[in-house]
């Protein structure tokens, strides 16, 4: 299914539902999820409930405010989610060196390969070769910031912000031991995760990434492409991302990343976004843009401005960079986050490339007839959601209304008998729509102590995870059952 001359998009070629839920909410031992046998128990637990997509938030390593929209690389993975129990299955460890710390866990770990020699470590010096374009960039990153004492980098000394080929060789004369460490780290976790996502597709569940438009200002990105970004020549941004105010905000909001040069991207062929999209797809099955709507115009902000008050509206790279996309994968399985005030323009160019979009049902029942979140204005191509990670969970939405607003939901749902949240969990499954996303909230029918995210707010963002105590035994039959009947249990 797709819209008639548009690219070929896998998303949504069967009509499926799926689940949202970020591997740092996995159950298991650890600050975080991980990707070995919770992950795997997770996705056995979804086929018994018939989803068959699992969307996760970007798996980039987070800075310390722990958000996957604010990363230190677009490239590199999370290695808080490596579990070392598969590095024993692996036969790199011991048995019971799957309780180690995990930087132990590593470093042992590479000296058994390094010492081995055999073809793991020549998978490991491949890996390095082929992904060196942003891994040793990444490495000195994370090694220079350590020595630094954790500062940004436009604070390092000169030499050091200012890439001075002298110095940089130096250190990396110097230091061999920890970049190699970084590396490795790295080898690791996308070894696992190449293991995760293929024994989700021998399963016929797609996994579905996250991709923000913009990237951190303090992150490897930045530091190693300042010409790509608008910066002065001390590395301050000139101009910086955010939305003008609206209904929700007075003052806009500031997000603070600095903007891309999209005149030179075009002029390079838009080579740095290519790789960073031909990355992430090696890694999911397709992939969620965020703020979709900054390719089509953005709203620049000058950085000297405390809100997004004094912002314009700038031209995106528009259809120029999606033909480049084309013209690179034949295909285009992305899906547009595309929620907001959105103009005829971005509507236009989404539809142009057949991209999908995403309609939430929490945001149904404001407004009129018109509100496109409303169930009988759904598309078949588009993807919905009872809420996403910076939604409340359905109950704790429905419970914080007054009660004249959740009468009124619950008139436009029909008057369901069930309660909250499967009146809205039903509406999704039964959309027209090809894709029906439930965050694991929702699944479980958790109330709002179990947000994910709050817009907005710093504290106690971002983790929350699930325990398998939480799951009742009869809910996988129960959600398959519901599968089932709205015809979302593709034939394999």
């Amino acid at each position: 299914m797709s819209v008639p001359g548009a690219p070929v998009n896998r998303l949504l070629e069967k009509r499926r539902s799926g689940i949202l839920l970020h591997p740092t909410s996995l159950p298991g031992p650890g600050p975080v999820g991980r990707l070995g046998d919770e992950a795997r128990r997770f996705v056995d637990w979804m086929v018994s409930a018939g989803f068959s997509v699992w969307q996760i938030l970007p798996v980039n390593p987070p800075q310390q405010g722990g958000s996957p929209y604010a990363c230190i690389s677009a490239f590199a993975g999370d290695t808080r989610l490596i579990d070392p129990g598969m590095l024993v299955e692996a036969g790199w460890l011991p048995p019971g060196s799957e309780r180690w710390p995990l930087g132990q866990a590593l470093s042992e770990a590479r000296a058994a390969l390094m010492a081995d020699g055999g073809d793991d470590w020549q998978d490991y010096l491949r890996f390095c070769h082929d992904q060196d374009d942003w891994l040793d960039d990444f490495a000195l990153f994370v090694v220079i910031k350590r020595l630094e004492s954790g500062r940004p980098w436009w604070q390092w000394p000169e030499p050091l912000r200012d890439w001075s080929a002298r110095r940089l060789e130096q250190l990396r004369a110097e230091m061999p031991e920890a970049l190699d460490a970084v590396r490795f780290g790295q080898f690791v976790f996308f070894r696992q995760w190449r293991a995760l996502r293929e024994y989700a597709n021998a399963r016929d569940v797609l996994l579905l990434g996250d991709m923000p438009i913009f990237v951190a200002h303090d992150s490897a990105d930045v530091w190693a492409h300042p010409d790509d970004f608008d910066l002065d020549a001390k590395g301050q941004p000139n101009t910086v991302t955010g939305v003008p105010p609206d209904y929700f905000s007075e003052t806009g909001q500031r997000w603070g990343n600095p903007q891309f040069r999209w005149g030179r991207m075009k002029e390079a062929g838009y080579a740095w976004w290519l790789r960073r999209i031909e990355w992430a797809l090696a890694g999911v099955d397709a992939l969620r843009i965020d703020h979709f709507r900054g390719f089509e115009s953005y709203w620049s902000i000058p950085a000297s401005e405390p809100t997004a008050i004094a912002g314009q509206w700038e031209p995106g790279p528009g259809a120029d960079f999606f033909e480049a996309l084309l013209a690179r994968f034949g295909e285009l399985p992305l899906l547009a986050e595309d929620l907001g005030v959105i103009t005829p323009e971005v509507t236009a160019l989404r539809d142009r490339f057949g991209l999908p979009g995403m309609m939430i049902l929490q945001f149904a029942f404001d407004g009129g007839d018109d509100n496109p979140y409303l169930p009988q204005n759904h598309v078949q191509c588009g993807v919905v959601y009872t809420g996403t990670h910076d939604n409340d969970t359905t109950v704790g939405w429905f419970e914080a209304l007054e009660p004249e607003r959740r009468a009124h939901v619950l008139e436009v749902l029909g008057n369901p008998a069930e309660p909250m949240p499967w009146a809205l969990v039903r509406a999704a499954l039964t959309s027209p729509a090809q894709v029906a996303i439930i965050p694991m909230q929702d699944a479980l029918a958790l109330d709002g102590r179990h947000r994910m995210n709050t817009p907005g707010t710093s504290d106690g963002n971002w983790t929350w995870r699930f325990d398998w105590s939480q799951v009742p035994d009869r809910r996988a039959e129960e959600l398959r059952q519901m599968n089932e009947e709205a015809g979302r249990i593709p034939a394999v």
